[in-house]
């Protein structure tokens, strides 16, 4: 009996000791921080999915390294391949995706350059296949709806060319991102053109190798006003 109450003291006497040397031992939480198809700055530890081209911040967020020589090993690889496409030694590194499918990014971390990989934490960053559609029609009259004429639904492109030409072939306007508020406003050097056909030409390239090479007509409607 008093052996097992020595036993039970001991063990109360480590107990704070052990979970002191537990919270001070050096570890990493590396989070991923990147802007989602909303537009939202958005810092996850977990899988996520973006559209290309998408530029993720890597962060190891060391805890309890001060003193020590820590080394960070960012690896990234492709889902079905072998071998890393790239290792790298930073602490907090940075990427921009641009190739559709699952990429793996594992961090192994090691508090000092002799000792043996103590953490090893994987985020897998999916990217979306590409989509293109332009839109047959836009009604540039300021109501606000349908103003501009853009991209109906895009994803991951990551190269769009696009140019509007008049009936005589005429370039009347080009730009080179299919977000809103870049497309034509249905003006040529500030003036509002006539209503009628117009012609677009689209060339772009998506993060899963698809060419896109578009060519349509355009009406440009301003009478055209949407029922509610």
């Amino acid at each position: 009996m008093r052996f097992k109450q020595i036993i039970l003291t001991v063990f109360a006497m480590l107990t704070p000791v052990l979970a002191s040397a537990q919270s001070t031992y050096p570890s990493v939480s590396p989070t991923a921080t990147y802007t989602d198809d909303n537009g939202v700055e958005t810092v996850t530890s977990s899988a996520f999915q973006g559209q290309a081209p998408l530029s993720v911040l890597f962060c190891a967020n060391p805890q309890n390294v001060e003193g020590l020589s820590p080394v960070y090993e960012w690896h990234f690889r492709r889902h079905g391949e072998a071998k890393d496409m790239m290792v790298r030694y930073e602490q907090d590194t940075e990427y921009t995706f641009t190739q559709a499918g699952e990429t793996y990014v594992t961090l192994v971390f090691r508090p000092d350059p002799a000792d043996e990989a103590v953490d090893s934490t994987t985020i897998t960053v999916t990217i979306s296949e590409s989509k293109l559609v332009m839109p047959n029609a836009f009604s540039p009259n300021d109501d606000g709806r349908n103003d501009e004429y853009q991209a109906k639904e895009y994803q991951s492109l990551v190269e769009f060319h696009a140019y509007i030409f008049n009936r005589w072939g005429q370039k009347l306007y080009e730009w080179t991102n299919p977000a809103k508020g870049y497309g034509w406003d249905g003006k040529y050097n500030g003036t509002p053109v006539k209503d009628g056909v117009y012609y677009v030409l689209v060339k772009a390239r998506g993060a899963d190798g698809i060419e896109y090479n578009i060519r349509k007509d355009v009406n440009l409607l301003r009478g055209y006003i949407k029922n509610e």
